[in-house]
C-alpha cells in the first residue's frame, strides 16, 4: 500500500490539528505516494532504528517522538538529528511521527497508561479549547430531514456522548432573485418568502470542509445562507492527561508497588507520602508538570508523570503526591498502542516492533 494510506487513517484517529505547537507531527521525510510492504513502529527515530528498518525491509518508520522539532537548515551529519534524516533518505526509508496528537486523544497515550493501572471512569484531565465549531444554516422547511441527516453523516452534531445534535428553529426568509439567477423558488425581480428552518450544529474544526461539501450538495438552493462561529467550549475528548478511579483504594505504598510493577519500574521519584489512601489518579505520559494544578482541582490523590526537576516537586506543598516515573517509561506502551491501531485496520499488512531499547538513559543498581 501506499505511505498515505496509512498516515490518513492514523490522521483520523489522532488529526495533526490536536498536536500542540511546538510540535512536529506528520510525515517527516519521505513520499506520502511511495509503495511500502511494512512498517516499523518506535517510540523515537535514531540511526539504529533506521538502521533496523533497512535491515527488515521497512519503507515507513513511525515513531512517537519527531527526529525533528524545529527546522533544520543543513544536512551535513554534524549531530544525530542530521545522521537519522540523511540516512532515511539515502535508503529511502520514510518517517512519520505521531506525538501530542495521539497524546491529546482519549483512548491515547495517557489513557494507556491508564488502562495499565485499570483505571475506572477515566475522562481527559486537561480538555483542548479551540477545537469546535458552529454551523448555522438556514433551509426551506422540505429540505430539513435531508440537509440534517447529511450534516450528521459528514461528522457535525457530536457533543460528548451523543451525537445527531442539532438546534433547529423556524421562521421565513425573503430574497429577490436578480437577472442571471437560476432560483429553485420564485421568479426572477420578484420578492419570494419561504418558510425556513434555521438548523445550528457543533462540528470539530478538521471535518469543516467535509461538512460544507455535504451541505452544498443538499442544500435545494442556488446561494446557501450560512455562516460559521468559533466556539471557546473545551472538547471532552481531547486534551491532555488523563484521570480516573481505583476500583478500590489503595494504601500509598501498595499503590506505589502497583505502579512499579505494571510499568516495570527500577526506580519511582516522588513527593513525600501523605499517609492517606490513593483513590483518584491522575496521570500524563512524557513531561507532564504543567497538569499539577489540573490534577490536584480534579481531586487527585498522586499525579504520575515524568521529567519532573527538583524544585518542582516542591509544587505539590502537601496537597498531592507526585510520582515521577521517567519519560520513556511513561511512553512505553505508546508501541503497543499504535501496533493495535493500525493492525486493527490493516490486519493483513505488517506491522513490526522496533527491538531497539532507544531509552537513553539507564539505571546502575
Amino acid at each position: 500500500m501506499k505511505i498515505k494510506d496509512i498516515t490518513k487513517y492514523l490522521e483520523e484517529i489522532a488529526p495533526l490539528n490536536y498536536q500542540e505547537s511546538y510540535d512536529n507531527s506528520g510525515l517527516i521525510v519521505g513520499n506520502p505516494e511511495q509503495e511500502i510492504n511494512s512498517v516499523l513502529i518506535s517510540l523515537d527515530c535514531t540511526e539504529a532504528v533506521v538502521e533496523e528498518a533497512i535491515s527488515k525491509n521497512c519503507g515507513l518508520i513511525i515513531s512517537h517522538h519527531p527526529i525533528v522539532f524545529s527546522g533544520l537548515k543543513k544536512l551535513t551529519g554534524r549531530n544525530y538529528v542530521e545522521r537519522t534524516v540523511i540516512k532515511a533518505i539515502k535508503n529511502d526509508i520514510a518517517i512519520y511521527a505521531i506525538h501530542t496528537n495521539l497524546d491529546n486523544i482519549q483512548g491515547g497515550v495517557s489513557s494507556m497508561m491508564a488502562d495499565k493501572l485499570g483505571l475506572e471512569n477515566q475522562a481527559i484531565l486537561r480538555p483542548k479549547e479551540g477545537l469546535l465549531k458552529k454551523l448555522v444554516v438556514y433551509v426551506p422547511r422540505t429540505h430539513v430531514d435531508a440537509l440534517r441527516a447529511s450534516l450528521f453523516e459528514a461528522g457535525a452534531g457530536q457533543i460528548g456522548d451523543y451525537d445527531q445534535c442539532s438546534y433547529n428553529t423556524a421562521g421565513y426568509g425573503t430574497f429577490r432573485p436578480l437577472s442571471g439567477a437560476n432560483p429553485t423558488i420564485g421568479q426572477i425581480g420578484e420578492q419570494e418568502r419561504v418558510e425556513e428552518t434555521k438548523i445550528e450544529v457543533i462540528f470539530p474544526v478538521q471535518q469543516e470542509r467535509k461538512i460544507l461539501v455535504a451541505m452544498f450538495a443538499s442544500h435545494p438552493y442556488e446561494e446557501v445562507a450560512y455562516h460559521i462561529i468559533n466556539l471557546e467550549n473545551t472538547h471532552s475528548y481531547v486534551g491532555s492527561g488523563a484521570i480516573g478511579n481505583l476500583a478500590e483504594p489503595m494504601s500509598e505504598e501498595n499503590f506505589l508497588a502497583l505502579l512499579k510493577d505494571r510499568f516495570d519500574l527500577k526506580v519511582i521519584r516522588h513527593t513525600t507520602t501523605l499517609s492517606k489512601e490513593i483513590n483518584r489518579v491522575a496521570l500524563c505520559g512524557g513531561a507532564g508538570g504543567f497538569l499539577l494544578n489540573d490534577a490536584i482541582r480534579s481531586g487527585a490523590d498522586i499525579f504520575i508523570t515524568a521529567d519532573y526537576k527538583y524544585h518542582e516537586f516542591f509544587d505539590a506543598e502537601g496537597k498531592i503526591l507526585i510520582a515521577d516515573i521517567g519519560h520513556f517509561e511513561s511512553e512505553q506502551f505508546t508501541q503497543e498502542l499504535l501496533f493495535e491501531i493500525i493492525r486493527k485496520k490493516f490486519a493483513n499488512f505488517a506491522v513490526l516492533l522496533t527491538e531497539i531499547d532507544t531509552n537513553p538513559i539507564k539505571y546502575y543498581s
